[in-house]
């Protein structure tokens, strides 16, 4: 087999180990949750849609055969994505919580047993299940680039980069081109596709980097999501993970971590300007009233 070659084994490795980093980026969002004991206005569906790309890649792993490396990475992502949504559900409100368990029961039971059912009913023989599973994969994993496209528009209406972390974009890209110098050297178009993807949105996340990072936001600028509720959701990122966690989650993580960072600073801002505001308002009606 291709990837009994010592090369190709190397660059997976790399690949887990990357990848492996990239899982683990939610790890102080989720600390500072444990110690505030609230969600904050952190939505789940980045954690259960990463948890469910995990799933869909080891279920491919397992049809291929051989594929170790896949399955250990996407092992490690089901069980650092449960964890994450264990501790979800713990603190989060009642409404949140519900909606958690049923996008789980959507997707990790009710679209992870229709693929199942569907690759074993529609394709009998072990070739054309894994082409009809591989295609399944690279659709739902190439979907989830909603994220990244979210965290582009903010960068560019804002015109900051305080909403993208240019060291996890930096990651994320890594991660990214060694799971498609993976793919490519096992000849597998399914692990290949996302990963080209995830390489062209991070290149195009480093890039805006570069263009905007000497510019500061506007104090008006307020990211959509948060004009109705300030603290709504730190999108992970995520951390949409996969095999290809960089080319499926970096967006989400890039949110996470930048999004809420960004929104935090913009609103200190704009209310240190509203006690500025005050105080002048409060100086003048004094000075009138002593005249």
């Amino acid at each position: 087999m291709a990837n009994d070659a010592p090369y190709v084994f190397a660059v997976g490795i790399l690949g887990n180990l990357v990848s492996f980093c990239c899982f683990l980026a939610p790890v102080p969002t989720f600390y500072r949750v444990c110690k505030k004991k609230t969600t904050e206005g952190f939505q789940s569906l980045p954690y259960v849609a990463a948890l469910f790309t995990s799933m869909l890649w080891i279920f491919y792993a397992y049809i291929k055969t051989g594929e170790i490396l896949l399955i250990t990475i996407n092992a490690f992502g089901c069980f650092i994505e449960t964890v994450y949504l264990v501790i979800y559900i713990t603190y989060c409100p009642r409404k949140a919580r519900f909606f958690t368990f049923k996008m789980i029961f959507l997707f990790n039971v009710g679209v992870i047993f229709l693929v199942v059912l569907l690759t074993h009913v529609l394709a009998k023989e072990r070739t054309a299940r894994i082409e009809l599973l591989g295609w399944i994969c690279v659709v739902l994993s190439t979907s989830v680039f909603a994220a990244p496209l979210s965290i582009i528009k903010v960068v560019i209406r804002t015109k900051s980069v305080e909403f993208m972390p240019i060291t996890l974009s930096l990651l994320l890209t890594v991660s990214a081109i060694m799971w498609l110098a993976y793919g490519i050297l096992l000849r597998d178009i399914y692990v290949t596709l996302p990963n080209f993807v995830g390489i062209t949105f991070g290149t195009i996340q480093i890039v805006l980097y570069f263009i905007y990072r000497k510019h500061t936001p506007s104090k008006d600028q307020k990211l959509p999501e948060h004009k109705d509720n300030a603290t709504n959701e730190e999108n992970a990122n995520t951390a949409v993970s996969s095999e290809n966690h960089a080319a499926n989650s970096g967006g989400f993580v890039d949110i996470e971590i930048g999004e809420k960072k960004g929104v935090k600073k913009v609103e200190e801002a704009q209310k240190k300007q509203d006690q500025t505001e005050n105080k002048t308002r409060e100086a003048s009606t004094q000075q009138v009233q002593h005249n």
